[in-house]
């Protein structure tokens, strides 16, 4: 069932204006996004494979402030807020199966349909499984509609083949988020899904999700959420902070491909 860690949401205010700074600085090109017609927010997506970077800003604060989504995105905007890190999202092949191992404790909301409309009019949908308060600690679990627009086989073939402005291909490999507890975000996490929880290092816990891991990490202040990303090609680091989070790209060799097809086995 599980397929993998789906997509960090970072916001920004403004999208735009991050995504040419990720290129010029990274060398990752954003290729996609559009509006969320329920939410009043737009987004623009850094595609990973199949896993995304989402950089997402606000277009009508009125109907975001009544949004699920959209509240932590004002929340982490509004003020002298920096943006950055407001959720991060597990992908699986069945919401519906998902949350009946859940257990009755998750304080998952679902499923909800969603949707985006991209700017060539094809609209993309998913439903999703959300905290009442989505938060850095509690993931969204999503399920993409793979007859819709970004899932056919033909269009995750050509995300799989993506070579970057950076000169080749990318893939997300882990994230890592601070907390008070991590211990209790990492057991939440495997409570929900089965996952593999094992100890990272002195106040850190790691949690496999397929090939990619998430890791808790002890609160301290000042320190950043931290995205891994992994090239396929040799590369000396490159960092970029977007608001309270960092971006730290890294080369290797191998194959970075996407995940495995949908309902295929996790191992990436």
């Amino acid at each position: 069932m599980l397929l993998g860690l789906d997509h960090v949401a970072l916001a920004c205010a403004d999208p735009d204006a991050t995504a040419a700074a990720l290129e010029s600085r990274l060398g990752l090109a954003a290729t996609g996004g559009g509006l969320h017609p329920d939410h009043g927010t737009r987004n623009r997506l850094i595609w990973l494979g199949d896993a995304y970077l989402e950089l997402i800003g606000v277009v009508d604060p009125e109907l975001a402030s009544r949004s699920w989504l959209g509240r932590p995105v004002l929340a982490a905007l509004e003020g002298e807020g920096v943006g950055g890190l407001v959720t991060w999202a597990v992908a699986v092949d069945d919401l519906g199966v998902a949350l009946r191992w859940a257990p009755p404790d998750s304080g998952l909301v679902g499923p909800v349909a969603g949707e985006r409309r991209r700017p060539d009019r094809r609209v993309v949908r998913w439903r999703v499984a959300h905290p009442e308060a989505p938060s850095t600690t509690a993931p969204i679990l999503i399920e993409h509609d793979v007859a819709a627009a970004e899932w056919s086989p033909e269009e995750r073939a050509a995300r799989a083949d993506q070579r970057h402005p950076l000169g080749g291909r990318v893939r997300l490999a882990s994230l890592e988020v601070q907390t008070s507890s991590p211990a209790v975000a990492a057991g939440r996490l495997r409570s929900i899904l089965a996952a593999s929880v094992e100890p990272a290092g002195r106040a850190a816990v790691r949690v496999r999700l397929g090939g990619q891991e998430v890791r808790f990490v002890a609160s301290r202040p000042g320190s950043p959420a931290v995205v891994d990303v992994v090239a396929d090609i040799p590369l000396r680091t490159r960092v970029m902070r977007v608001g309270d989070c960092e971006i730290r790209l890294r080369g290797t060799v191998g194959d970075v491909g996407a995940r495995p097809q949908l309902g295929a086995s996790p191992d990436v």
